[in-house]
C-alpha cells in the first residue's frame, strides 16, 4: 500500500461532470489499496472571476479581505469532490485550511506555508477515508485565512505530500506532461519523460505553466517525488527528478514564455552608492517580487536610470509604492510598460557549453525581434521582448536549438 497525494487543476474541476471523472480516478488509487489524499483548485475562471470582484471593489484593495474572497473558490471544489466521492461509495471529508491547520506566514496573498499539522488528518485516513484538502489556502497564527498567491494549489499539494511522507505527489493538469515548449504556439513541441528539478524551477520562474515555482523548490528541498500527468488520458506523464537521477542532460531542456510582465524605469536617481537599494526597500516591504534589472548608462552627469520588471498584476501597487518614496530616492520620474514579454531557454547543458546565448541572441535578431533586457543564471537565459513577437520569439528559439519533434506521427507512410 502506498501513500498518495493527488493534486487536481482548475481545468480538472470545471463543473460537475470533470468532478465525477476526478472521483473515478481518486476511486481507482482507493481500489488499489492505496492511502490518498487530494488537492484541489477552484473551478477554472472562478479566481479570476473573485480576483476582479476585488478589484472593481477598490483598486488598492485591503489583501487580508482578498484573501476571504478569493480562497473560497477551493472551498467550494473540496466540498463537491467530497460529497461526488461518498456518491461513489469512497469515504471522504474536507479539510479546509484552518481545520488541518495548515500555518503560514501574514503575507497575504502571498503567504508561505509554516509547518502543517497531520495528526487528525493521518488518523482519519488511516480508517479508509480520503482527505479532500483544498490547495491556496492556510491560516495565519491570528486566525485569518491566508492564500498562496496565483498557483498556490501546487505548493499545497507538495507541501501536504511532505508533512503525509506520501510516496508521491501526482499532480493532474489540462496536459499529459512537462513539454519542450507550449506545444499550443510550437505543435512539433516534445513531450519530456523526466525533467531534474533544476531545471522545472527555472521553467515554473520563467512562465511554464505547468507547476508553480514554489512547489518545485519545495519538492526539492523536501524530496518529494513528483509525477505530472493529464486528468483526461492515461498517457504517461513526466517526472520531476535529482540531477543525479540519471537523466539525460540535453543542451536546452525547453523555452518559456511569461506574458504576466511589466516594465518600469526609475529615471533621473542619483548615481551614488546605495540609491539602488532605496528603489526597492518599498517594493520588498509591499512583498512586490522584482525579477530583471537593468542599471542604465546615465542620460546626464551624476543621474542614472534603473529599469526592472514586477508582474504585471502588480504593476499598480509597484508604482504607487515608488511614487510615495520619491523623496526618499530622488529619482525624476516613473516610466512604466507593460506590453512586454519574457521568453527563456533552459537547460542544465548549457552548464558545460559555449555559445548559447549566441544562439539565441542570433536567432532572435535575424528575425527583427529587439531585446529590451537580459538575465542569465547557470542554466537560463530570459529576454524581455515586445509582447507582440512573443509566438514568433518562442517557434523560433524552438527551432534554433533543435528542439522540435521530427518523429513522423503514428500511421504515416513510410
Amino acid at each position: 500500500m502506498a501513500r498518495i497525494v493527488m493534486k487536481f487543476g482548475g481545468t480538472s474541476m470545471a463543473g460537475i461532470e470533470r468532478i465525477r471523472n476526478v472521483a473515478q480516478r481518486v476511486k481507482r488509487e482507493v481500489d488499489a489499496g492505496n492511502e490518498v489524499a487530494v488537492v484541489v483548485s477552484a473551478m477554472a475562471g472562478e479566481t479570476d472571476r473573485l480576483v476582479g470582484f476585488c478589484r472593481e471593489a477598490a483598486a488598492l484593495h485591503d489583501t487580508a479581505e482578498y484573501d476571504v474572497v478569493v480562497a473560497s473558490g477551493e472551498q467550494v471544489t473540496s466540498g463537491l469532490l467530497a460529497i461526488t466521492l461518498q456518491a461513489i461509495g469512497v469515504p471522504a471529508r474536507s479539510w479546509l485550511g484552518w481545520q488541518l491547520p495548515i500555518r503560514t506566514s501574514d503575507a497575504h496573498s502571498t503567504a508561505r506555508i509554516g509547518d502543517i499539522d497531520t495528526t487528525a488528518v493521518l488518523a482519519d485516513m488511516a480508517t479508509g477515508r480520503v482527505a479532500v484538502v483544498p490547495g491556496f489556502q492556510g491560516v495565519a497564527d491570528d486566525g485569518r485565512v491566508t492564500t498562496l498567491g496565483r498557483g498556490g494549489s501546487d505548493t499545497s499539494a507538495v507541501a501536504v505530500a511532505a508533512a503525509l511522507k506520501a510516496d508521491r505527489c501526482d499532480i493532474y493538469t489540462d496536459v499529459d506532461g512537462v513539454y519542450t515548449t507550449d506545444p499550443r504556439i510550437v505543435p512539433k513541441a516534445k513531450k519530456l519523460q523526466s525533467v531534474t528539478f533544476e531545471e522545472m524551477l527555472e521553467l515554473a520562474s520563467v512562465g511554464a505553466k505547468v507547476l508553480q515555482t514554489r512547489s518545485v523548490e519545495l519538492a526539492m528541498k523536501e524530496k518529494v517525488k513528483v509525477q505530472v500527468l493529464s486528468s483526461f488520458t492515461d498517457a504517461p506523464g513526466t517526472f520531476v527528478v535529482d540531477e543525479e537521477e540519471g537523466v539525460e542532460q540535453e543542451l536546452i531542456t525547453g523555452i518559456a514564455y511569461n506574458r504576466n510582465e511589466a516594465q518600469v524605469t526609475v529615471t533621473g536617481v542619483p548615481d551614488t552608492p546605495g540609491v539602488v537599494a532605496h528603489i526597492f526597500e518599498p517594493l520588498s516591504a509591499a512583498n512586490i517580487n522584482v525579477d530583471m534589472i537593468v542599471q542604465n548608462v546615465a542620460r546626464e552627469s551624476g543621474r542614472t536610470d534603473v529599469t526592472f520588471t514586477v508582474p504585471r498584476t502588480e504593476l499598480a501597487r509597484a508604482m504607487d509604492e515608488l511614487t510615495k518614496a520619491k523623496d526618499a530616492i530622488g529619482y525624476g520620474a516613473l516610466e512604466a510598460v507593460d506590453n512586454v514579454c519574457k521568453v527563456s531557454v533552459v537547460g542544465v547543458g548549457m552548464k558545460s557549453h559555449a555559445g548559447v546565448a549566441l544562439t539565441m541572441f542570433k536567432a532572435l535578431g535575424d528575425r527583427g525581434i529587439n531585446i529590451k533586457a537580459i538575465t542569465t543564471s547557470e542554466i537560463k537565459i530570459s529576454v524581455l521582448i515586445a509582447e507582440e513577437y512573443t509566438e514568433l520569439a518562442v517557434r523560433v528559439l524552438h527551432t534554433a536549438y533543435g528542439l522540435d519533434d521530427t518523429s513522423e506521427p503514428a500511421g504515416a507512410a513510410a
